[in-house]
């Protein structure tokens, strides 16, 4: 192992270490939840006063923080909502100012580094465990001058192992479903090593449990120098979220954060692939994929993502779609909720899947025969419900199908031209959704305000009305 000089510097002044995705424990209280959180993450004091007042006043403080970080309502409380994000898994590394606590910059002085796999996990095979630690560095090296060569005895610049509890570096693993694994940032010593929790279960390639490869790319980001994203699609996001390890390219975001630290790619030729950008929600060119309502939220699907709009809240929250549902696919072609069945169904294809609050439920995907559509009709373009006569609109191309959910056919005299249906509406509808006693279709970028009662235009609003910025 490598030398562990100023390990003891290290562990006094770090709250947290330097930790991977933290899964909630049930039998904590809500409190209880919050304080271990903001001791671990985001530098609350252990209590050292009996003074009730101060005690809140820190809580408070580090509550705001949190919620700044995650783009949360900043309120100080310890609201549902918080604590929703406190119960995600996540890696434990700081939020705020990770490596501030040290003097220094950190990034290597080089680009030739080392690693070396000290041991393995009984969960997967040396040879699964070998790629994933050689891809999960690739991602890397891929995007930056950084080329990475395995040694197989020594001291390496990044020190591999797997371990439980107390494994001599001031953090010790908690067991199941605790700390997955941590990374120290470049640092004389102990800098660069990468640790797994071995009482985890790791997998290969299964969207089950931890995959190796993710949680490995980023640890390593850590290991070479990189803190927290607040982008929801980065890699360096504190949330583990599961990706598909096939198709995966490294976000934007996390290609900027390493290469402000050791530029680009110097041997790149040819064309590359393209990094995935984080839609922004006030983007005035935005087109959405579908919106749909969720048992009184509203929300809204682009690419890999959605945002979540609460009632009488201001903020919006973003979310991969898989960070809730590894089972979805992106961009998603429409999406509506059934007051009558209790289920929001999500539509890419002629594929079908229902949600039942956020679970998926059992049974699906279906196909999109399963409203008894004509067979020529194999895509949708969007789909609204409308709750003034009960009915599912299906729109098709510059068509509509309406669909009686109770006697599960479509009705007679459809399909109908759309402008027969919404007269003034022009363009392509991408999605809709009725909210208010007003139907909502967006075309392009722009949504238009109908009235639900005689579909008459009131308003073209910008699509991300609903969005604020």
């Amino acid at each position: 192992m490598k030398s562990y000089y100023k390990l003891c510097v290290l562990i006094a002044l770090v709250v947290s270490g330097y930790t991977s995705p933290i899964a909630p424990r049930a039998d904590k209280d809500r409190e209880n939840i919050a304080v271990n959180y903001l001791n671990q993450l985001y530098g609350l004091p252990k209590q050292t006063t009996s003074d009730a007042e101060k005690r809140s006043s820190a809580m408070s403080l580090r509550l705001k923080e949190m919620q700044q970080f995650f783009r949360l309502k900043v309120t100080g409380r310890l609201d549902e909502e918080t604590l929703d994000v406190m119960k995600k898994p996540r890696c434990g590394v700081p939020d705020v100012a990770a490596y501030s606590t040290f003097q220094g910059d950190y990034k290597w002085k080089k680009h030739d580094l080392t690693y070396r796999i000290e041991n393995y996990t009984p969960d997967m095979s040396v040879a699964e465990v070998d790629d994933s630690i050689k891809r999960a560095l690739q991602v890397w090296a891929d995007v930056t001058p950084l080329r990475f060569t395995r040694i197989y005895s020594g001291t390496a610049d990044i020190m591999i192992s797997f371990a439980v509890g107390d494994h001599r570096d001031g953090y010790p693993f908690d067991g199941p479903n605790g700390f997955l694994a941590h990374a120290f940032p470049p640092f004389e010593g102990i800098g660069g090593d990468a640790h797994f929790d071995d009482d985890e279960k790791f997998f290969y390639r299964s969207p089950q449990g931890y995959n190796l490869f993710l949680v490995a790319a980023h640890e390593f980001g850590h290991s070479l120098g990189l803190e927290h994203s607040q982008d929801p699609g980065a890699l360096m996001y504190p949330t583990y979220v599961y990706r598909d390890i096939d198709t995966f390219v490294l976000p934007k975001d996390d290609v900027d954060g390493i290469q402000s630290l050791y530029g680009p790619n110097p041997d790149i030729t040819g064309p590359k692939p393209t990094p995935p950008v984080t839609p922004n929600k006030c983007d005035p060119k935005l087109v959405l994929d579908a919106v749909t309502m969720l048992r009184g939220e509203i929300m809204f699907f682009k690419g890999s993502f959605f945002w979540r709009s609460y009632p009488l809240s201001a903020t919006v929250e973003q979310h991969l779609i898989t960070s809730f549902w590894p089972e979805i696919p992106d961009h998603i072609d429409a999406a509506f909720e059934s007051p009558l069945e209790d289920k929001v169904f999500i539509i890419k294809g002629e594929k079908v899947w229902a949600l039942y609050g956020y679970d998926i439920a059992q049974g699906y995907p279906k196909s999109l025969s399963m409203f008894h559509l004509p067979r020529k009709v194999q895509k949708v373009d969007a789909v609204l419900y409308d709750e003034t006569s009960y009915k599912i609109l299906f729109f098709v191309n510059n068509q509509i199908y309406s669909y009686n959910e109770e006697q599960r056919r479509v009705e007679k005299g459809y399909p109908k031209a759309m402008e027969d249906v919404f007269p003034g509406m022009t363009g392509k509808v991408t999605a809709a959704f009725q909210y208010k006693g007003f139907n909502y279709l967006f075309s392009g970028s722009k949504m238009f305000e109908f009235s639900a009662y005689n579909n008459k235009l009131l308003r073209v609003l910008n699509n991300n009305y609903f969005l604020p910025c």
